[in-house]
């Protein structure tokens, strides 16, 4: 499993502005699973699980403070976030023996994202109602650029292994080990697009940081 997460932290008045600017982590993990076979550059649908937790507050500034107490754990639970997006990639492969060479004729992929947001547990009053839908509408299009670079990247490494031959591997034993290098260019790719997209939403004025001192502070 993998997670990105918009993170939350405790100094939300430094830097001047208001709320120190968030973090970003992601992991992930591949496991072999059968399922639907699905053709070369297909578009891979992924299964969406949508989770909240609950959080107390009637002030901007209460309700940061219990993102951050009640929010999902990240780095090891060192960490807490504002909203996370985790992701599960499993592959179910089919391999082929033709001649001396092995194939890799079928993939089966089966990919579901889970979405974990905040969710105020108290009536707010309606200019904070107001602020909070704009900070969680926000939220919620950050969270979902990270879901879109893990399907991309899923499709990628469709793409990159349905097919792939591996010579002098009659008993297809080393395919296994040599698919292994486009899967980790590909996530290797997925990562960098992370960190440019973190760059920009957590720098000072960023997305993230505005949407922050937005809930926080007010018009």
């Amino acid at each position: 499993m993998a997670s990105g997460s918009v993170k939350f932290h405790p100094d939300f008045l430094s830097l001047g502005m208001g709320p120190a600017m968030c973090l970003f982590r992601y992991l992930c993990s591949f496991v072999s699973l059968l399922l639907i076979a699905l053709p070369a550059q297909a578009e891979i649908k992924a299964k969406v699980v949508e989770k909240t937790y609950s959080i107390p507050g009637t002030t901007g500034i209460a309700l940061y403070e219990a993102i951050g107490a009640h929010g999902p754990r990240v780095r090891d639970g060192a960490s807490g976030a504002i909203a996370t997006t985790n992701f599960d990639l499993k592959w179910g492969r089919d391999y082929k023996a033709e001649g001396n060479d092995c194939v890799l004729s079928v993939i089966r992929p089966f990919l579901t994202i889970t979405y974990t947001f905040p969710k105020p547990s108290e009536t707010l009053p309606p200019d904070l109602r107001a602020r909070w839908e704009h900070f969680i509408k926000g939220i919620r299009a950050h969270e979902a650029v990270h879901g879109r670079y893990v399907t991309e990247m899923a499709e990628e490494i469709h793409e990159a292994t349905l097919g792939f031959r591996q010579p002098d591997d009659p008993t297809c034993q080393k395919i296994r080990q040599t698919i292994q290098v486009p899967i980790k260019a590909a996530f290797d790719r997925y990562k960098a697009r992370n960190q440019a997209f973190e760059q920009v939403e957590m720098q000072e004025g960023g997305n993230v940081h505005q949407l922050i001192l937005g809930l926080v502070n007010g018009p």
